[in-house]
């Protein structure tokens, strides 16, 4: 058991059990993150966790919600030293969410968990469409597609990832061979 100061204040209360979250479904699955887990490995009360998250499905989308902001800010960092033209950025878009997928297995853990209830649902409804969103608005200059088309397209793109990432994981596949994949998808679903 993980030992914590006693008093934190709330925010760095709920950001510290939320790292402990991350480790718990890093070693164990989102099989192994309850709330009574959560405050086990956190060192606090039952009350603390119950108080900050108060159902699993509660804990499982406030994790989601963080990790999925992790993944939307590399993706933006990415972004910002990106060379112009559509292919430099849909390979910055690629490559930046294959390092995530390496990087934070947890994220697809913590979605996978996420299916089967329609509030949790709702939660990875809200990442794919601001990932979607992300994507349209920086490829927008790039196509001549009305934005609500190509957002859709953006939206059918990161399913594609999804299924890259899961080649990717099952080692069916390398990073290299992933990124330009879905550079190849995102690049010809610009056009009209």
């Amino acid at each position: 058991m993980a030992t914590t100061p006693t008093r934190l204040p709330k925010q760095a209360r709920r950001e510290q059990l939320l790292d402990t979250a991350v480790a718990i479904v890093r070693t164990r699955g989102a099989d192994g993150l309850t709330l009574v887990t959560l405050a086990e490995e956190a060192g606090v009360s039952r009350p603390v966790v119950y108080g900050h998250f108060a159902t699993r499905p509660g804990l499982l989308s406030a994790l989601h919600r963080r990790l999925d902001e992790r993944h939307r800010a590399a993706v933006t960092r990415a972004l910002r030293s990106a060379a112009p033209g559509a292919d430099e950025v849909a390979r910055a878009i690629s490559a930046a969410y294959f390092a995530c997928a390496t990087d934070m297995p947890e994220l697809g853990a913590v979605t996978a968990a996420l299916k089967g209830s329609p509030e949790m649902e709702s939660v990875q409804h809200e990442s794919t469409d601001r990932y979607a969103n992300l994507m349209a608005t920086v490829l927008q200059p790039y196509s001549p597609l009305a934005p609500k088309d190509l957002g859709l397209r953006c939206a059918g793109v990161l399913g594609a990832a999804e299924a890259l990432a899961a080649e990717l994981h099952r080692r069916r596949a390398t990073d290299e061979e992933a990124v330009a994949a879905l550079t190849g998808l995102i690049v010809g679903g610009l056009g009209g």
